[in-house]
C-alpha cells in the first residue's frame, strides 16, 4: 500500500453532517432502506463507533470485543480514514443492505439500519431526531467514555470480549 492511503483525514465536526441536510424530513419513515439515497443512508448512521469494534465468531455466534479498529478515534467515534477505509483496512465491512440482513448479526442492537429494517423507529437520542450529533454521546450509546483499546494493543481478542447491553 502506498502512503497516500494512510493519510489521516482532517478533523471535522460531527455536527457538520446534520447541518443543511437538504433531505426530506423524516425520510426514514417514508422510504425503505433500499430506496435511500447515499446521503440519506449516511445520515442514518448515528456515529456511535460500535461497528468499528472487533468481533469474534464462534459456532455461529458473534462476540463483541472492546478492541476497536486502529483508525477509529474513540474521542469522537469517527474513522480517521473514512474515505479510504476499504482500501486500507481489508476486513473493514461496508454497511450495506446485505450487511444489515446478514446472520449472525454483527452490528449493535442500537444500529439505526437494523432498527428500521425490523420495523422500529429511530430512538429518541438519534441525531436525526435531536438535530445534534452529540446526542448519541449524551445518551451513553457511543464508544466515548467506554473502556476501549486499540486493536494495535491486543494480542488475544478473547481477553477483550464484552457483554454490553446495547451490543
Amino acid at each position: 500500500m502506498n502512503k497516500e492511503n494512510y493519510r489521516i483525514q482532517k478533523a471535522y465536526s460531527p455536527q457538520a453532517r446534520f447541518k443543511n441536510q437538504n433531505v426530506e424530513p423524516e425520510f426514514w419513515k417514508k422510504k425503505k432502506l433500499e430506496e435511500l439515497s447515499k446521503k440519506e443512508w449516511e445520515l442514518l448512521c448515528d456515529g456511535c463507533g460500535k461497528c468499528c469494534l472487533n468481533k469474534l465468531e464462534c459456532k455461529g455466534k458473534i462476540y463483541f470485543t472492546n478492541a476497536h479498529c486502529r483508525f477509529l478515534n474513540p474521542k469522537n467515534c469517527l474513522c480517521r480514514i473514512y474515505q479510504n477505509r476499504f482500501d486500507v483496512v481489508k476486513d473493514c465491512r461496508d454497511i450495506d443492505i446485505k450487511a444489515i440482513r446478514e446472520k449472525p448479526r454483527w452490528l449493535p442492537k442500537t444500529c439505526a439500519y437494523l432498527l428500521l429494517d425490523n420495523g422500529q423507529d429511530l430512538p429518541s437520542w438519534h441525531p436525526l431526531i435531536t438535530g445534534k450529533a452529540s446526542s448519541v454521546i449524551e445518551a451513553g450509546i457511543s464508544l466515548k467514555h467506554r473502556p476501549v483499546v486499540s486493536e494495535s494493543e491486543v494480542e488475544d481478542y478473547e481477553d477483550y470480549i464484552v457483554d454490553w447491553e446495547d451490543l
